[in-house]
């Protein structure tokens, strides 16, 4: 996508509304002047995007005949109806029934296995690495691809907004236990919280961390991990971190970790003093070693298995996580279009050990999930095959 020339410009433009959002009767207008919560960086996002296609030769399209209009619209889990929730989650059980695709890892049951499996053997060269931002992008896509392809489904990936229930997770339709939702809390287990941020942040327990008791997948076993799991007494598998291990799904939601979700840190990252470069950007969102920023928050808010660096696919809202996370860099890209298509890091985690910068070219490594297509390809959710959607 070919973004507005300036920031400036971008705030200058103050009087569209985020494409397909909700009636002033429902909430208020976003401010797109003095941009603060996440809706007003969501209309600013969206007119910027407006305007660049508006600048292009007649409406010209993408390099895929992509635009605006016709793009897949990724929405909050929340602004899905039931009936949407309920067929999105048909098709993540249809994924658990699906047989593997591929015999590579042994311990992979099944499809949903498979990207489990990909994420796991690949955890050191996709965080804190150059390709952070564009592998976990192209995840997500791979993810909906499936779920389309494989399992019927019509919509789009939906994804959580961090910024609605920090302060009662339980309460979010993501994680309220209903038939509609991600599935609820794991039954008591007790445990001294949890350790984050390379062992530098101590966050308490919660009320679960047992088995996740209520919800559409409470009888479905994981089958891998955990390997790093962060929450005290849940014990990882000692010998092949690929090794077969079934299992229930652990959840220990908290409120703690998603006490960092908040408007400051959001500005920070869109138009603050850690939004003047992609490695600022993805430095902050990531968090410092040692630290927890909104990325890591998200894993910690669900526990549990979701808590796992290496294996937190096993909780299905890892997808709901990542799209947000993917929703954030969306946005900081519209809002910052001279710097969009750039990339900093090494190929290693914290460069370590030391490895050449990452480039543009690089090949995404997914495994058997899809082609290794080169990073550059991920750079633009509207103007390179294969994408084509935005965030409303």
């Amino acid at each position: 996508m070919r973004f507005l020339t300036s920031v400036t410009s971008v705030l200058a433009l103050a009087s569209g509304l985020a494409l397909g959002a909700p009636s002033p009767s429902k909430k208020p207008k976003p401010n797109t002047k003095h941009p603060k919560t996440i809706d007003d960086f969501q209309a600013l996002a969206i007119q910027s995007l407006r305007e660049a296609e508006a600048r292009k030769p007649k409406g010209e399209p993408g390099k895929n005949g992509c635009t605006l209009k016709n793009a897949r619209v990724r929405r909050d889990w929340e602004a899905l109806s039931k009936p949407e929730r309920k067929e999105y989650i048909r098709a993540v059980n249809c994924l658990w029934d699906l047989p593997a695709a591929d015999t590579t890892f042994s311990a992979a049951q099944n499809y949903f296995d498979e990207f489990v499996a990909i994420h796991i053997n690949l955890t050191d060269f996709i965080h804190g690495t150059g390709n952070f931002l564009t592998w976990h992008r192209y995840l997500m896509h791979l993810w909906e691809e499936t779920l389309r392809n494989d399992c019927g489904y019509k919509g789009a990936l939906p994804y959580w907004n961090w910024f609605k229930y920090q302060d009662n997770l339980k309460a979010s339709p993501l994680f309220d236990g209903s038939d509609t939702s991600m599935g609820g809390d794991g039954e008591y287990f007790a445990h001294n919280g949890s350790i984050a941020g390379a062992g530098q942040v101590w966050l308490p327990s919660g009320e679960g961390g047992g088995c996740v008791k209520s919800g559409p997948f409470v009888n479905r076993t994981i089958n891998m991990g955990p390997i790093r799991p962060a929450m005290q007494g849940y014990e990882p598998v000692m010998t092949n971190q690929l090794d077969y291990n079934p299992r229930c799904q652990r959840r220990d939601l908290t409120n703690a970790a998603s006490a960092y979700f908040t408007n400051k840190n959001l500005w920070e990252v869109l138009l603050g003093p850690h939004s003047i470069s992609i490695g600022h950007f993805q430095d902050e969102l990531q968090g410092p070693y040692g630290t927890l920023r909104m990325h890591g928050a998200g894993h910690y808010a669900m526990g549990g298995d979701g808590s796992d660096v290496f294996s937190s696919l096993n909780d299905p809202a890892f997808y709901q996580h990542h799209a947000m996370v993917d929703r954030l860099y969306w946005i900081w890209q519209a809002l910052h279009p001279q710097i969009a298509d750039t990339i900093n890091g090494t190929r290693t985690f914290r460069n370590q050990p030391p490895s050449p910068d990452a480039t543009v070219d690089d090949p995404l490594d997914v495994g058997v999930l899809g082609e290794h297509l080169p990073i550059k390809s991920m750079l633009d959710t509207l103007g390179n095959d294969p994408l084509c959607y935005i965030y409303a």
